[in-house]
């Protein structure tokens, strides 16, 4: 009798332990299918998102180059902008020169004429 009541107790563990396995295994795998269902969207997104990026830096390199090229353009404005800009300060050194050459010569002169009273008439 003590082995039929510890077979029957076996078989109800065993009984037990498989549902509960069962469980556990059903369990496993809803998660397994909602990870699935979670990373096939995941793939969706990052396929949208790439798509998007790549229409993106090719913008971007079409502004890039469009740039580029009125940058080129632009250039010479700058360049002639600066050759103006040296042509002035040539003529300025120039005119300061000659402006000090005068000035010595007429220095002396203004030096002598200050030694002399000056009038002046009102009519």
């Amino acid at each position: 009798m003590i082995i039929s009541i510890s077979v029957a107790a076996s078989a109800i563990a065993f009984i037990v332990l498989v549902y509960y396995l069962v469980r556990v295994l059903m369990k496993g795998m809803s998660t397994l299918s909602e990870t699935n269902r979670t990373l096939s969207e995941v793939r969706n997104a990052i396929h949208g998102l790439t798509q998007e990026s790549t229409k993106l830096i090719q913008k971007a390199n079409v502004i890039t180059s469009d740039v580029k090229g009125k940058i080129r353009s632009v250039e010479p404005i700058f360049n002639s902008a600066g050759d103006v800009g040296e042509a002035i300060h040539s003529v300025t050194k120039t005119v300061k020169q000659a402006s000090e050459a005068i000035g010595d010569v007429i220095h002396p002169a203004a030096e002598q004429d200050t030694k002399k009273p000056v009038k002046i008439k009102f009519k």
